[in-house]
Formats: C-alpha cells, sequence, structure tokens
C-alpha cells in the first residue's frame, strides 16, 4: 500500500495543477503550446481508440507533457488491446501517461448494459495485463462509480461538473485519491455573448442521461435543461469573464477538494486559441 501510495503521489505530480482537455485528436502544435504555457497535462477526449495510437504520436512529439486520456470507452476497446498499448506507452514514456477510462453514454451505445459491473470488471482485465493502478483514472460523477475509482484505481476524472460536485466528491473519495475535473470556460468579459457559446456547447449535454442525472443530484431541474440551459446553470457549468476572473472560477475546484483542473476552452472560429490559451497560462500564473 505504501508503494502504491507514492505512485499516485507521482501521478498526481506528472498531471501537475492545471491541464487541457481536447475533444479529438489533438495537433501536435497544439500540445506544443500546452506543454511551452507550462500546463502539465493534456486530455485527449472524445473517446481515442484503444490501440493509444495518438497517445503515442502527441508524447512523441513533445518532451515533458503528461497525456491522458477522457476517456477511452469501455464499450468501443477491448480491455487487452488497451492494456497492451498501456504498456508499450508506458516503457516508451515512462510516467508521461495517465490512462482514463469510462462507459461513455447509453444514448449512444448499443451494448450498453449493467454498466457497473461492466467498468469494474474492465478494470479488474486492465490491472490484470499491466495497467498501473496509480497511472488509471475513471469517468466518475455518482457515488458508487466514485468510491469504485477510490478504492481500484487512482482517482477520478469527473466531466461537465461543478465545484459542489467536487466537495461532494471530494468526501466520498477520501483525502487519497487524485481527483482531477474538467472544467468548460470561456474567456469572454461579455457575458451574454459568452452564454451564447457556451449554450451551443452544452445543449447536446443535456440529452445525455448521466449528465442529467448528476447535475439532479446536485439540485438542478428538467427546467435549467431547456433551451441550452438556464442562466444559472450555464454559468455554473461554464466559467466565462476575463482570464483572471476565469482563474478564480478554477480556484473554487481546488478549494472544493481538487488535485487537477482540466481546462477544456471554448472558442469561436474565428478566435486564435493559442493567445487565448497564453492569456489563461498567465493568469493562472504557470
Amino acid at each position: 500500500m505504501v508503494e502504491t501510495m507514492v505512485e499516485i503521489e507521482d501521478a498526481r505530480r506528472s498531471l501537475g495543477r492545471f491541464g487541457v482537455w481536447h475533444g479529438g485528436t489533438p495537433p501536435k502544435e497544439l500540445a506544443k503550446t500546452v506543454e511551452r504555457l507550462g500546463f502539465g497535462t493534456l486530455w485527449v477526449g472524445g473517446s481515442p481508440s484503444g490501440d493509444l495510437s495518438t497517445v503515442e504520436e502527441t508524447l512523441d512529439a513533445t518532451t515533458s507533457l503528461t497525456l491522458a486520456t477522457g476517456i477511452v470507452n469501455i464499450w468501443n476497446s477491448d480491455a487487452h488491446l488497451v492494456a497492451t498499448s498501456f504498456v508499450r506507452v508506458q516503457e516508451r514514456h515512462l510516467g508521461r501517461f495517465v490512462l482514463g477510462i469510462g462507459v461513455g453514454h447509453r444514448e449512444a451505445t448499443a451494448e450498453y448494459h449493467s454498466p457497473y459491473e461492466s467498468l469494474s470488471s474492465f478494470v479488474d482485465t486492465l490491472i490484470a495485463n499491466g495497467v498501473l493502478a496509480s497511472r488509471l483514472v475513471l469517468a466518475a460523477l455518482g457515488p458508487r462509480v466514485l468510491r469504485l475509482a477510490a478504492e481500484r484505481t487512482a482517482g477520478a476524472h469527473p466531466y461537465l461538473v461543478t465545484p459542489r460536485h467536487t466537495k461532494l466528491a471530494r468526501d466520498i473519495m477520501g483525502a487519497t485519491a487524485i481527483l482531477a475535473p474538467e472544467q468548460k470556460v470561456v474567456v469572454d468579459s461579455d457575458p451574454e455573448r459568452a452564454r451564447l457559446l457556451a449554450r451551443s456547447t452544452l445543449t447536446r449535454y443535456f440529452r445525455l442521461s448521466n449528465y442529467t442525472s448528476n447535475l439532479r443530484r446536485l439540485g438542478w431541474s428538467d427546467a435549467d435543461f431547456a433551451d441550452g440551459g438556464s442562466d444559472a446553470i450555464v454559468d455554473a457549468l461554464v466559467a466565462h469573464g476575463t482570464a483572471d476572473q476565469i482563474a478564480a472560477r478554477l480556484a473554487e475546484h481546488f478549494e472544493a477538494g481538487a488535485d487537477h483542473v482540466a481546462v477544456h476552452l471554448l472558442t469561436r472560429d474565428d478566435e486564435n486559441q493559442v493567445e487565448t490559451l497564453a492569456a489563461l497560462a498567465h493568469a493562472l500564473q504557470l
């Protein structure tokens, strides 16, 4: 147990305080930029392939950045393939990879059944085939999977959550597990314009039962999910304002018990993402 705790601490340090969450395969130049700006981790979102080729290519293109998957979907990937791929990546880039896995969405998966049992079994197979528990995190929202994450893996990577959820998750998971929530942000000091961009992203999440069930546990109602979301829920789920104002919002997750925050930057087509990330990095004192 002592050795495991040391390894979890190593994983916690490798994540750093802040990361960048990117949906889909990250361009190599983006990865280099994230590394140069001082973010600890680049999260590869959007159900990356279980062969982890995207992760390996991005690690090859950088020197110190940690890569994490957010998340490999257990219905789309064979556990043995994921385990073999993890071992390959870990040997090639020691200490620079964290494997995030999860069950995804009932609405998007025909095979979806017994999600808790299926996830637990997938974890068993991974660990039995060389995946380090200290380098494994689960997409977890509800109490049962949060407890599984704390008991069987290094911790949890909750998505579409608020600092209040972070506090509840920390209370459930205890002090030692890694807690690395994702937080959407819009760098725009005009609240109405920022909410418009936020709603264009949030609308699809309000159609997915695992997210709406979790948000209901936090006190939100169907009325908050309608028409892209009430102002209150949009403001809770998407931090917006100046870079300094967003930095203050992100600090709320740490006050609630987070170890790391994955910053999910929402931008318009004409926005310079690098400049915006640089402004955030400056505000976060990276």
